[in-house]
This record gives structure tokens, sequence and C-alpha cells, in this order.
């Protein structure tokens, strides 16, 4: 073994055994061997044979050294501790994935602007590569350059990267009027049941594209001479819905008029994006949106998105579960006055600043300081609707807030099929949560968090919610393989570092 590689295992199986609250000597008492042994082992000074590797993971009780392959990621959190500091709000992961779909419809350059590097960019952007777009991170930045080839190669399509994210299913809208037969491999993304995308292929129709599933690929058909004759009405109001729509509208050359509309947020960063290539768009944050197309579009463009406000739900909710007292920077108040309105008929104290705009120019900002103090369980049950209801991805952290809370809180999470089951994830670190049916939890409060290991719920919110538990139960806890987590944040662990939590990333080796 290299020294190098030594000292990295040294350095793991020194952090396990201190988090074992073991010393050397008892280690080595375990293992048969003598204390300056594991001195040296500790140090990277002592070679280690696959035998000796496989009694430190049985005696430190931790798969982190399993022998065989990389592994997935994990996080060790020391927790019980009041975290305080400041933190700024990331830009939108939602709109982020829109705007790397919306950039199909431009042939010239697309610059996004503190765009989140967050695994579910990392895999649309292995797709866009595939098929011959050139991307790269502009140099000591979080801004991505976007350079479309004179013709996609959609053979050429990496299957493994599409099918590790729903997100592939909004590259219909983009491409159905280059390419008359195309196409896709099924999409995936968190484990949440079945989410029907009947509802895209029947707006998109519309437009003449027809797509049937055969063989884990959808082909898709596009008819040209076909073009939307009357309003279009979805049957939800979904957001990746009316972005399908608003993009395959955004290169019709015509009037697309869209209604039930999602007016959220990443819904309406899309649009300020599409006005930037040249699309009229009448109505954005309502319901109804007439879109005036453009059959070509080759401009550069320069784009900033909007701050992410489950982000900022996840931060409010630490705040909440620690009792401590944050400012949370760069919140996009106008998709969480709901929310806030709940915690306040709960009891919740906060503080806010004069609005200011985001970079995008339309986007209304504040800083958001949060007050601790006693919590009581809502009246009613908590439930989301579109927007501008609670949002959908912020019901669970009201699931961990709802722990923290004196009383019986309901969730009602009516859109998944299965998404509540998740929270019951939350009895591993002693919250009481019972689950009515595949769609409604109670959970009584207040907790006594305690230190468990778990692994992470395959469902991006769960797994935030299982860790900003950790941080309030008293001792060391594990959360393992977030690879789901790290989908949708970026350096999640290191920013609540900074605010003085203690987390560690971790790999099996």
């Amino acid at each position: 073994m290299s020294e190098s590689y030594l000292t990295r295992i040294g350095g793991l199986i020194r952090d396990a055994r201190r988090h074992k609250a073991m010393t050397q000597a008892e280690l080595a008492e375990l293992l048969g061997t003598s204390q300056g042994a594991v001195t040296r082992i500790e140090a990277g000074k002592q070679n280690l044979s696959l035998d000796m590797l496989a009694k430190i993971g049985d005696a430190l009780d931790s798969e982190f050294v399993s022998v065989g392959h990389s592994g997935p990621q994990h996080l060790r959190i020391v927790g019980g501790k009041q975290l305080s500091g400041s933190i700024d709000v990331k830009t939108s992961k939602n709109a982020a994935v829109a705007l790397l779909c919306g950039s199909l419809l431009n042939r010239g350059r697309t610059t996004l602007r503190s765009l989140a590097r967050i695994e579910e960019v990392n895999r649309i952007l292995e797709v866009l590569s595939s098929i011959g777009v050139r991307t790269r991170w502009l140099p000591d930045s979080n801004d991505l350059e976007i350079i479309p080839p004179a013709q996609l190669h959609l053979e050429d399509i990496d299957v493994a990267a599409a099918r590790r994210t729903r997100t592939v299913i909004m590259f219909l809208g983009p491409l159905l009027h280059e390419h008359p037969n195309f196409q896709l491999p099924y999409a995936g993304g968190c484990d949440l049941g079945t989410r029907t995308v009947e509802p895209h292929l029947a707006a998109l129709r519309h437009f003449g594209l027809e797509v049937t599933a055969t063989h884990g690929f959808y082909e898709a058909r596009s008819d040209r001479s076909v073009n939307p004759s009357r309003a279009i009405v979805l049957t939800e109001r979904g957001d990746t819905v009316t972005e399908n729509v608003l993009m395959a509208a955004a290169r019709h050359d015509g009037r697309t008029v869209i209604r039930n509309a999602s007016p959220n947020y990443m819904v309406q960063d899309l649009c300020f994006f599409l006005e930037k290539l040249g699309v009229r768009i009448e109505g954005i944050g309502s319901t109804t949106l007439v879109v005036h197309g453009r059959s070509q579009i080759d401009v550069d463009v320069d784009y900033s998105p909007s701050e992410d406000p489950i982000e900022a739900m996840s931060l409010l909710a630490a705040a909440v579960v620690t009792d401590s007292r944050i400012t949370i920077r760069r919140v996009p108040i106008e998709f969480l006055e709901i929310e806030l309105a709940t915690l306040e008929e709960m009891g919740m104290k906060y503080d806010l600043s004069s609005e200011y705009t985001s970079a995008n120019g339309k986007t209304r900002l504040v800083d958001l300081t949060t007050i601790p103090g006693p919590l009581r369980a809502p009246t009613d049950k908590i439930h989301p609707m579109p927007f501008p209801g609670l949002n959908i991805d912020n019901l669970p952290f009201f699931a961990l807030i709802g722990a923290v809370a004196e009383g019986s809180t309901m969730i009602h999470d009516w859109v998944y099929e299965n998404r509540a089951i998740y929270l019951t994830e939350l009895t591993k670190v002693g919250a009481r949560v019972q689950l009515l049916d595949p769609h409604r939890v109670m959970i009584e409060g207040p907790t006594r968090w305690r230190a468990a290991e778990v692994v992470c719920p395959p469902a991006l919110r769960p797994g935030v919610v299982v860790l900003l538990a950790m941080l309030a139960a008293p001792g060391t806890s594990v959360l393992r393989n977030v690879y789901v987590i790290n989908r949708g944040y970026e350096d999640l662990a290191e920013r609540l570092n900074a605010l003085g939590a203690t987390i560690e990333v971790f790999r099996d080796i």
C-alpha cells in the first residue's frame, strides 16, 4: 500500500476509534496486537493486510474499512449542539435543472451564473455532453458555460446518467421541434412511488408529439405540422409539466396559451430565462401563461437563477430542531410566506430584513433571523398545495418541526404514494411517528432525540430531515449512503459545520 493511502486509512481508523470513545490500548487488546502497532496504523506507518482491515472493522463496528470498493459517501454527526451565525441560501436546484434543459432551445452560448454544483446537475451535464453539448465550469466559480453543437447526437446519449434522473423527460419539449424521431431512456431520480408522465405527454400532443414506452425507452415521434389550435389545459398543475410545455411553446412560431400552469419558483425562473432568449411571455406568476414563441433562437445569453426556497426551509428547520438563533440570508420570501405563516401559528418568532432583489433582477429576497422558543402543534393538519400554497417539497420539514412541538401534528402528503412512509425513519432517532396510511403520519412532540446509525432514505427531503434530526440528537450518529442528499444540496455538511455543527464526511474503503 502507498504511504498516502495508508495515511488516509489510518486517519479513518483513528476517527472511528475516537467516536467509539475507545483508547488505543483498548483497540489493541481487541485486535490482539500492541498499542504501538495501533499508533503506527493510525499514523499511516504500518502496512495492513486485508485480514487486519477486516478485524479493525469488526472491532470498531464500522463498515468504513470494508474492502473491495470505494463505496458510498456517509456522514458522521456529533449532535446536541446549538448552531449560530449566518448562512447564504444557494441558488435553486430545480431552477438549475429547468435551465439546463432550456439551454437546448438556444443555438447560441448560454452562461448560467452561480449554478448549484450538485449531483442532479452533474447527471444532466453528463447527458448533455454525451449528445455533443460542450459544457464547462468557468474558473474559480459556479458559472457554467453551455455551447450546443450544430446537430445533437441523440443516438449517443449516456443511458446510465439519464436513468439516474427524472429530468430527462424535460428534454421532450426542447427536442420535439428539431427531431422528428428520437428516444430517451426511462427516467429515475428519487424513489417516491409512481409519478405518471401522462400529463407531460397529453400536453405535448398539442405540438404533434407522440410517445410510446418500449424496452426502457421513450420512443418519440414529432409531427411538425401539428400546432396548438386552442388553449392547452394541464390536467395537473405540475412544475415540470408546465416547464416542458413552456419549452415546447418557446420554439413554436405563434401564440400558445397554457392554463392551470404552475406559477412556482422554478417555472418563474424558466420564464425569465426564456424572455432573455427573446420569447415573450404574459402572465408570469399566474396560472395562465401566454407564450409568443420564436421558430429559431440563436443568442448569447447570461442568466442567474434565483435562490432556493426549499434550501431556505431546510436551514430554517435546522435552526428550529436545534433551538438555535441563526440568520439565513437571501431567502426568496414570496415562496416561503405560507410556511412562515404556518410556523407563526405554531408559536415561532423570527425577524425579517427589508426586501432586496436576486441577481435575476426579479425575485424578492430577505434575510431571516430565527428566534428560539417553544412551539405547539398546529390545530389542523399540514398539507401541501400548488403555489402559492405550502410547497410539497417543504412538507417533510414540518414532520421534523412537529417532532419538537408540544402536541400532535398530522402531516398529509397527498401527492406522493409513499414519501410519508420514509418519515417514519425519524423513529430511529427518537421521534414518535405513527404511520396512518401511505399518505399520512401523526407526530407526537416534543421529542427526546437519541443518536443512531441510519441508512439514508432513498428520497431527497426525507433524507435531509433525518440528517437535521441527528444534529439535535446528543451523541454520535451515522447517516449512511447520502448520495440522494448530494443530488439536491451543495456542500451541506461543510456549510452546517460553519454554523457550529460537527459533521464528518467519510467513505467506505
